[in-house]
């Protein structure tokens, strides 16, 4: 995904940069992009193999189990890391573009004594970085010199410092490093890590700096540029000395908590927005329930329900209101209703009204005044803030109808819970809070159709528990958690492997059209400005650019494979044109190895049969002494019906070629929107408004040569790709948006924060709230 931060091409990129060169230095970018893109994979790919053999020697089982949960965190983060890493490294390249390369060297004038405040730590990675840094450095010295001379040149003719090289070993060593920095991995793991990236990316830049030179002296830039590096004053090591001494950092001391605030007595006291405290927010939630009171009964609540208040005789006296006992009978008995007949029951949603006006009728069944005795106002408060909450869920747009229909039956026992502990309300760690919030979130992001049914079965199986088992026992709600989470563990792995097994088929497909890219231009550098036999032509572009294809594939665009195959195509195309005496001999010494070598390739396509591949070479050495004879018109009429390619099948949908034009018509807003794509997470949700109802989809990958993103449904499948810049122009018509993040937060939270919002507008204290 290395550009997934860049925004396509804008005079923007060539404000400091002089115009003439901004298209070279796009191009250099692009190049550095794919070619890290390339080498960080390599990193991961080998995170697994090694974490698991430093396990097998691991010297005691914790450690083992820190080896192991590494390997875990570490293919949870992957997506992430990459994309961080690459945005770093992108940023640093923009700012190049831009003239804002950092003014001092990282490590200029550094005090000995200040070592003695770094953490060992971070030490340790100073150093790792350091030495890798200083090999590139050696080892690359030549080409790095050029480098810098030829990007001075670019940058107006003002000089860059070594480390200032926004392709320089420094520039990708420290995006590593800062990438890392945003995960919480054990250094004995980060250690691994920055060895793994010394071994595939650090030792691997010599081509990536051989290509910029060359892509920069082919364009004119400093072509018979010299060696001649100037000697820069060598820094000492850091002694060993600066780790001893180092200080423990400080543990960090919390602030002291201030003393609470004294809670509003009305309304106009509240503040606009929700509180963030959750005392505070249920403080105000208490203040707008008594306001509502004073509204009168038939005022509605959220959801348009009605307060339970408005269900009691209207003859009941102020001075007889029902015992707890009367409350909580009345309550186990709606409970016991429920748990008959459950599993029909459970197929229809459990509305809140009709709960109220049943709890209602068994308060008055149980009591011995039953036309003259009503509710407190704080139990009546907590019954109507709990039928709110449930009246939130059968509301929310983020659950699927049959998890809401499913947590609905939940609202008897919660209502028992709530009326014996208000910090349900208060308390994130509540165990009935819990796991209400781990229901629901599991219904967002499994609930649907197909195999995740299941999770839906297992739901049901924890409200029968609750109906069936609540008796006031909390720790019930403890053990269904712990299942619950256990089982949706199980399923986010089915599903987290579904997703990885959808982005390594997407990694593939780049990287096949990436290749197919690289052989469209060799062949195309060799057909350029000849007038080639229609046989040759279709040879040249169909097959044999297959075969570059899977040589670059396989041996990588700088091996001997992929030049000798080039030097092929070229000597194909060079055999079909005129030649004189000379060139006709030379033509016949060479021919066998020729039609060996192309004999080979067409073996690699496996789409050939032996009798194919011979009619073939016999028509291009036909073709060969047709040209040569000066019968092009013999030439012509020389077909061969050639085997379609078998890129086609595995590049699927997304095409055949790159389209670099794309992003040139973008309106404004378009292309703010491309940079605001650049920003966003893999993970977050998009809602694509292409059917009814509209379908929310999580961004999975991003592809560093298509440009395109990936989405995956709640499954894991992979169900829309699209490029960044049709995206954009879909976001600018409105047809996808993003999830807003206050979806993510937990249900109660949600539905606590949607509760006081309302009842603000129904009390009249913010109108244009909500």
């Amino acid at each position: 995904m290395s550009t997934k931060d860049t925004p396509p091409s804008s005079p923007i990129a060539s404000r400091m940069i002089q115009p003439r060169f901004g298209e070279l230095v796009q191009t250099c970018r692009q190049l550095a992009m794919n070619h890290l893109a390339e080498l960080l994979g390599n990193v991961f790919s080998q995170v697994d193999d090694t974490l698991f053999e430093c396990a097998e020697k691991a010297e005691n089982n914790q450690v083992q189990a820190l080896f192991f949960d590494a390997m875990r965190e570490v293919r949870r983060e992957r997506p992430t890391l990459e994309r961080t890493y690459h945005q770093r490294i992108a940023q640093g390249l923009s700012d190049f573009l831009e003239g804002k390369l950092p003014t001092g060297e990282p490590f200029d004038e550094m005090d000995v004594d200040q070592l003695t405040l770094i953490g060992n730590d971070e030490y340790e990675e100073t150093l790792l970085i350091t030495n890798m840094v200083n090999q590139v450095k050696a080892h690359c010295a030549q080409p790095l010199f050029a480098l810098d001379q030829r990007l001075a040149l670019l940058n107006n003719g003002s000089k860059i410092g070594e480390d200032r090289n926004p392709f320089g070993p420094q520039a990708i060593a420290q995006a590593y490093r800062e990438t890392l920095a945003q995960s919480a991995f054990a250094l004995r793991i980060k250690t691994i890590l920055y060895v793994l990236f010394d071994q595939h990316v650090m030792q691997h830049l010599a081509p990536l700096y051989e290509q910029l030179n060359q892509r920069l002296a082919d364009a004119g830039i400093l072509p018979n540029l010299k060696f001649r590096p100037q000697q820069s004053p060598s820094r000492p090591a850091p002694p060993a000395a600066a780790r001893q001494t180092a200080p423990e950092a400080p543990a960090a001391v919390a602030p002291e908590s201030p003393s609470p605030a004294a809670p509003p007595k009305s309304a106009s006291e509240l503040p606009d927005m929700p509180p963030a405290d959750r005392n505070a927010l249920f403080g105000g939630l208490a203040v707008l329930l008594a306001e509502h009171r004073r509204r009168g009964d038939k005022a509605t609540l959220f959801g348009n329900s009605h307060s339970i208040v408005s269900f009691g005789p209207p003859a009941a006296t102020a001075t007889t209101t029902y015992s707890a006992n009367e409350l909580l009978e009345a309550l186990n008995r709606l409970q016991r209703e429920s748990a008959r007949e459950l599993a029909q029951r459970l197929r229809q949603p459990q509305p809140v009204e009709a709960l109220k006006a049943d709890l209602q009728r068994q308060l008055e069944a149980g009591s011995a005044q039953p036309g003259n005795t009503r509710l407190t106002d704080q139990e009546a408060d907590v019954i109507d803030l709990v039928g709110m909450v449930f009246d939130f869920i059968l509301d929310d747009d983020n659950l699927p109808d049959s998890c809401k229909t499913t947590l609905s039956h939940l609202h008897t026992p919660y209502l028992k819970v709530a009326l014996q502990d208000k910090q349900l309300f208060t308390q994130h760690h509540h165990p009935a809070r819990k796991l209400l919030n781990a229901m629901a979130q599991a219904g967002v992001l499994y609930g649907g159709e197909g195999e995740e049914r299941s999770l839906l079965a297992k739901m049901h199986w924890v409200v029968e528990r609750v109906i069936q088992d609540f008796v006031g026992d909390l720790g019930l709600f403890d053990a269904l958690l712990g299942e619950f989470n256990e089982y949706v563990a199980n399923l986010r792995q089915k599903v987290e492997l579904r997703e990885r097994r959808a982005m390594e088929a997407a990694r593939g497909r780049d990287r096949l059209l990436a290749a197919r890219e690289h052989a469209l231009e060799a062949i195309a550098k060799v057909t350029r400005d000849r007038d080639l036999p229609q046989l040759v032509r279709n040879f040249l572009e169909l097959s044999w650019c297959d075969a570059l294809t899977f040589i670059a594939l396989r041996n990588g665009e700088h091996s001997d494979e992929w030049k000798r195959a080039c030097e092929v195509g070229e000597r194909l195309a060079w055999s079909v044109t005129p030649l004189d005496a000379a060139g006709r001999e030379h033509l016949q010494a060479l021919r066998l190895g020729l039609l060996d070598e192309l004999r080979k390739g067409l073996e690699v396509l496996g789409g050939y049969h032996e009798d194919g591949i011979r009619r073939l070479l016999q028509d291009l050495v036909a073709c060969q002494h047709a040209i040569q004879a000066k019968q092009p018109q013999v030439a012509a009429q020389l077909k061969q019906e050639l085997p379609e390619s078998p890129l086609g099948a595995m590049l699927g949908a997304e095409g055949h070629t790159l389209d670099r034009t794309a992003g040139n018509a973008l309106s404004e807003r378009a292309r703010s929107l491309v940079k605001e794509l650049g920003q966003v997470e893999f993970g977050t949700w998009f809602e694509f408004h292409d059917a009814t109802p509209p379908r929310r989809l999580k961004l999975s990958w991003f592809s560093p040569t298509t440009r395109n993103y990936m989405f995956v449904d709640h499954t894991g499948q992979r169900v829309a790709v699209k490029p960044i810049v049709q995206l954009a122009r879909e976001m600018e018509t409105g047809k996808v948006r993003l999830v807003p993040t206050e979806h993510a937060a937990p249900l109660m939270d949600r539905a606590l924060n949607a509760i006081y919002r309302v009842l603000q507008r129904f009390t009249g204290r913010s109108p244009a709230q909500n």
